[in-house]
């Protein structure tokens, strides 16, 4: 179980009219509200580090993604507009909203950095701060791999037609990213109950249908999104900490920090940590410090 992961943190059922999101809450329910989205393949799990300290200052909601996780999972369809990052956008708002909170700040992570930024643009007013962990504007990442096929591989695979993409999602597969996204090249940063978390998502077929559609939907409507924001003129005006690991987004020629101050978020400042991917979970200690420091 997860809830000896998060000290002090009540298991909450939130109902949605999608149904129920899950989420470990914790912190004094008269501090600001911080909101903590993970990414891919992973669950609220990956912020047990880090979150029972930041609750000492925040009324912190650690959320799973639909589709992920305990949260409700809802099917695709032809558009893959359920799992757009705008529609997971305003779920999150709703789920916040639920709970008493109007506007809160947000960590993202991966794929919640995705719907973190999505939330940031669209309803600019809910947003107080931004945390943007490891990853880049949508159409940012499309560019890059239009100039190298081979990087990030698994978007354009998990992005393929209702059935192939499914049928590449394996457990086996799902471990190697996590592997290949690491510093070091292995699971040891990832304890064996949060492991456990996790695969209990990849053992569902309905969840890895959900997981696919998400890729489904950055491969569409995210770009497309993205693109018309861009051309439109659309800024990020809240305050935003980029944080990156030096040995993956680091690698770039292009720093994530100038990604973004190019695109959406001009006035963004940025952190580098050490580590891969996997921030909270490589570097708790950098991570946390950087988000301390920022969010107080």
């Amino acid at each position: 179980m997860t809830k000896e992961l998060f000290p002090g943190f009540e298991e909450r059922f939130i109902k949605h009219s999608k149904g129920h999101f899950y989420a470990r809450i914790g912190g004094a329910e008269n501090t600001p509200a911080l909101v903590m989205l993970h990414g891919f393949p992973e669950t609220h799990a990956s912020w047990h580090h880090i979150a029972p300290a930041l609750a000492l200052t925040h009324r912190v909601i650690c959320l799973d993604l639909k589709g992920y996780g305990r949260s409700c999972v809802v099917p695709g369809d032809a558009t893959h507009e359920e799992y757009a990052k705008r529609t997971m956008a305003q779920e999150i708002i709703d789920v916040m909203s639920i709970l008493g909170h109007h506007e809160f700040s947000i960590a993202g992570h991966d794929r919640g950095a995705l719907i973190a930024y999505r939330i940031a643009l669209n309803w600019p007013e809910k947003v107080v701060k931004l945390v943007i962990m490891d990853n880049l504007p949508v159409s940012k990442v499309w560019s890059i791999m239009e100039e190298n096929p081979l990087a990030t591989p698994h978007w354009r695979t998990f992005a393929l037609p209702v059935g192939a993409a499914e049928k590449r999602m394996t457990k086996a597969h799902l471990e190697e990213i996590l592997r290949v996204h690491t510093a070091d090249g292995t699971l040891k940063c990832f304890t064996d109950e949060v492991l456990d978390d996790f695969r209990l998502s990849w053992r569902e077929p309905e969840r890895i249908h959900a997981f696919c559609e998400d890729y489904r939907a950055g491969a569409w409507q995210d770009l497309e999104d993205d693109r018309r924001d861009l051309e439109a003129g659309k800024r990020i005006n809240a305050p935003t900490l980029v944080l990156w690991g030096e040995k993956f987004l680091g690698r770039l020629t292009e720093s994530p920090l100038t990604s973004w101050q190019n695109t959406f978020i001009p006035q963004a400042e940025g952190i580098q940590v050490d580590g891969g991917h996997f921030n909270a979970e490589e570097n708790p200690q950098e991570t946390l410090r950087a988000l301390q420091a920022f969010l107080c």
